[in-house]
């Protein structure tokens, strides 16, 4: 069994480790000690402040097997990006050249700089380890973020959104990138990434051409990949789809990624989401959950048969899925089906 909790001091191996196997372009997991140490301490800040509104707050957490204490993977929340350092992304929109007089009248796509999701809340750091693929072990780690989300709505943002890997290859190599070193920067893609990652991010106001950018000036390899995914985030964009997130036209500014946003109370798993008293019993009847503990600070999250009795607004579980969420019988918990 999975169960998701709040990183800890310990896990900094394990989330080293996560990072080297995310490869290129997994932004917000780049490979550098301070880097690891430093998002690893600011969550233990972040869950231990306990906030009442949105803020500089991230949580991240890691998926940990019950019976090996192995750590599958991690998924994280930023409550509100943009507060103590900027987030940039571009917008792509539509401007229309129309003459009456020559009868010409074209509709050209440009890619507008900007910091418009400055106080959402971002999903972020979502990485399951190929061993561990399978199951419901990939929508626990997602979708345990909107548990959290449902049940401490006062943490968070209205506005839930998430930035999808764009494409790039083995190397680490983007095609959209290509056109902007060209032009612009001067430097590598995993340099870029890498700079960006651990905090670097002055020299992206300095070199970004601040007007917008016509995308028929981009090559044709740039212009393909504009709100493309990379082929092994298709799964997660998938999943988000599902959700109701959809992509309003914001990219990301390095591999022109695609960003896609809905609303907190908007979200599937949010809306059908619900809350009931945990009963440790036997159900016969028991069907695949996602189950969350109410308690914050100590958060944990697992997926699990469990029973419902709607008469009495029980969630009847067994005493092992009770031990791994720390729950007692009488206790709160939220579930959602799958």
């Amino acid at each position: 069994m999975l169960v998701v909790r709040p990183i800890r001091d310990t896990d900094y191996d394990a989330l080293m480790l996560c990072a080297e196997e995310s490869g290129h372009g997994f932004t917000s997991l780049p490979v550098d000690e301070t880097l690891i140490r430093g998002r690893i301490d600011h969550s233990l800040e972040s869950f231990a402040h306990d906030a009442v509104w949105p803020g500089p707050e991230g949580y991240l957490m890691v998926a940990e097997d019950t019976e090996t204490g192995e750590v599958a993977g991690t998924t994280g929340i930023e409550a509100a990006i943009g507060t103590d350092t900027p987030f940039y992304s571009y917008h792509i929109s539509k401007i229309v050249h129309h003459s009456r007089r020559l009868n010409v009248h074209n509709v050209v796509e440009v890619l507008t700089f900007g910091n418009n999701y400055t106080g959402a809340t971002e999903i972020c750091t979502l990485f399951l380890r190929p061993e561990f693929r399978g199951g419901l072990n990939g929508k626990l780690l997602s979708k345990c973020r909107f548990l959290m989300l449902a049940q401490f709505p006062e943490k968070f943002s209205d506005v839930i959104f998430a930035e999808m890997r764009g494409v790039s290859d083995e190397a680490g190599n983007s095609p959209f990138w290509a056109w902007l070193k060209e032009h612009f920067f001067s430097i590598d893609f995993t340099l870029a990434d890498y700079l960006t990652g651990t905090g670097q991010k002055g020299f992206i106001a300095d070199l970004m051409p601040k007007l917008p950018i016509y995308v028929s000036l981009l090559s044709d390899e740039a212009r393909a990949v504009i709100g493309q995914v990379h082929e092994k985030t298709r799964p997660a964009l998938n999943l988000l789809q599902k959700e109701g997130f959809t992509c309003r036209g914001y990219v990301d500014i390095f591999d022109a990624g695609p960003t896609v946003e809905c609303l907190r109370q908007n979200i599937d798993s949010i809306r059908r989401s619900f809350t009931a008293r945990a009963r440790i019993t036997t159900h016969s009847s028991a069907q695949d959950y996602l189950i969350c503990n109410s308690d914050f600070q100590n958060f944990r999250a697992t997926a699990a048969k469990i029973g419902v009795d709607e008469e009495r607004n029980e969630a009847l579980m067994s005493k092992e899925v009770a031990e791994a969420l720390m729950v007692n019988d009488g206790d709160t918990v939220r579930l959602v089906s799958v």
